[in-house]
């Protein structure tokens, strides 16, 4: 029976070129001159977090708009990052996690499933990790499915790989 497996992945090592980068570029600015503005790699479990340091919400705002022309120039999907509360730091300084999100999460896979019930398409969704595996009797209705599924999930660049016969 032919299958496929709908995944969300990010090039880590684009991720850290686009980091390497974006510092580069912020070190040669004029407007960002004896300030402490900085993007780090933090590695948790299967995540990245990027950690974007500045010195004032106005250059926070600008560090990360450096840090997605590079991340998008590289071909990272900018809807992978989710950026988290904004946190001060020591004197006026304040900094943001920016999480590089990989994999399909729970609930999303459980809309995918549900998306695929609800469309009476003869094709079975199962969740496996942090991948939705769809089976088929045929490619063509596969490929409707893969039709609808991106029509539908706009929040999460989503990849279709592993495709069997």
């Amino acid at each position: 029976m032919p299958s496929f497996d709908i995944v969300s992945e990010v090039n880590q090592v684009e991720v850290k070129n686009a980091v390497d980068q974006c510092n580069k570029e912020i070190t040669n600015r004029f407007d960002f001159k004896g300030s402490d503005a900085r993007v780090e790699i933090q590695d948790k479990d299967k995540d990245k977090i990027l950690m974007v340091f500045a010195d004032d919400n106005f250059k926070l705002g600008q560090v990360k708009d450096v840090l997605t022309a590079k991340l998008a120039k590289r071909g990272i999907d900018v809807r992978s990052l989710m950026p988290g509360t904004i946190e001060k730091t020591t004197g006026d300084t304040v900094k943001q996690p920016v999480t590089v999100r990989v994999g399909v999460e729970q609930e999303l896979a459980k809309k995918i499933v549900k998306l695929l019930k609800d469309s009476k398409m003869k094709a079975q969704g199962s969740i496996q990790g942090d991948a939705v595996r769809v089976t088929g009797p045929k490619k063509d209705t596969l490929q409707e499915v893969i039709t609808l599924v991106k029509k539908s999930i706009t929040d999460l660049p989503l990849q279709f790989k592993n495709f069997r016969e």
